[in-house]
């Protein structure tokens, strides 16, 4: 089957309806990126749940995915008349058939993480057969590896876990952090998600590996673990503090994720009252992880 997109930049304000309208038009999918994106007037938005800022790119590039030219022309047309505007200047290009899943596949790669541990997708083979080989695909939930902030985490498992050690992976998406650190040789091993369909692949990714790891909605699961790893965002960190603090024991260890440099301070002096936090590591693309020891029982607000 051909295929054909359709590209055009807008002010960023009318960016929504315009997908909207292609989509409703007949687009079988719309990507609103920064034109900028690659150059040095790049302008990086993470979109993080509770920022009062609303900020937008002030001009924004639709690429709409439609079955031929001719429904193109006519979805924009129509999407021009359903929002009262006149249809903006546009190119479009052919979309070369290929074995998109092929294409797809060649995107992920074995990634190593640190001395003797690799996430190696299910359709390679592991560069190194004696490693700790986490076999783990790209999904629904968030957790492939390739992120920083997903890297930083495993590397700090690589690196610090303790072979018995209980571990549990907070907001754990594909379930990618608790299933190393139970190849790593912890266990207990538990993980939870607010949700229901990451806690699914988890499950699965779990028994693709071959590891035994509990994976369940946050108050299906009680106890503290030796080692709490959240990989979030700034905003949900803070305000999982006082949770987080809760399900670590005494003397045990916490490693946050998620964090940008410039708000390494604010998410440390939310766990000040339990943890004594530091940067552990620089990652990169100016995200941070953050470890510290619980320092003691205190109750939870």
């Amino acid at each position: 089957m051909a295929y054909t997109t359709l590209r055009f930049d807008t002010d960023a304000s009318a960016a929504d309806a315009w997908s909207d309208a292609l989509l409703d038009a007949g687009a079988f999918s719309v990507d609103i990126s920064d034109p900028n994106a690659g150059t040095a007037a790049e302008q990086a938005l993470y979109g993080e749940p509770g920022t009062a800022s609303e900020a937008r790119w002030r001009t924004a590039r639709l690429t709409a995915l439609f079955a031929a030219r001719d429904d193109a022309t006519r979805a924009l047309s129509k999407a021009g008349a359903d929002l009262g505007r006149v249809a903006p200047p546009h190119e479009m290009h052919d979309v070369v058939e290929q074995d998109w899943v092929r294409a797809t596949q060649a995107q992920f790669a074995p990634l190593h993480i640190h001395d003797r541990l690799w996430i190696v997708p299910s359709w390679c083979e592991p560069p190194d057969p004696s490693a700790i080989n986490v076999t783990l695909d790209p999904g629904l939930a968030f957790g492939t590896g390739s992120h920083p902030t997903t890297r930083l985490c495993l590397e700090w498992l690589a690196r610090e876990l303790t072979r018995g050690a209980s571990v549990l992976d907070y907001g754990c998406g594909s379930g990618i952090l608790a299933i190393a650190a139970a190849r790593l040789g912890a266990g207990p091993v538990a993980g939870v998600d607010v949700d229901p369909q990451a806690v699914v692949a988890a499950r699965a990714n779990a028994a693709a590996n071959r590891v035994a790891a509990t994976f369940a909605l946050p108050g299906a699961l009680a106890g503290t673990f030796d080692v709490v790893v959240a990989n979030i965002l700034a905003n949900p960190l803070i305000l999982l503090a006082p949770t987080l603090a809760a399900r670590t024991r005494a003397g045990g260890r916490i490693v946050l994720s998620g964090v940008l440099a410039d708000q390494a301070a604010e998410v440390a002096a939310a766990y000040a009252p339990w943890f004594m936090m530091t940067v552990w590591n620089w990652g990169e693309e100016g995200w941070v992880a953050l470890a510290g020891a619980r320092q003691g029982f205190r109750a939870a607000v």
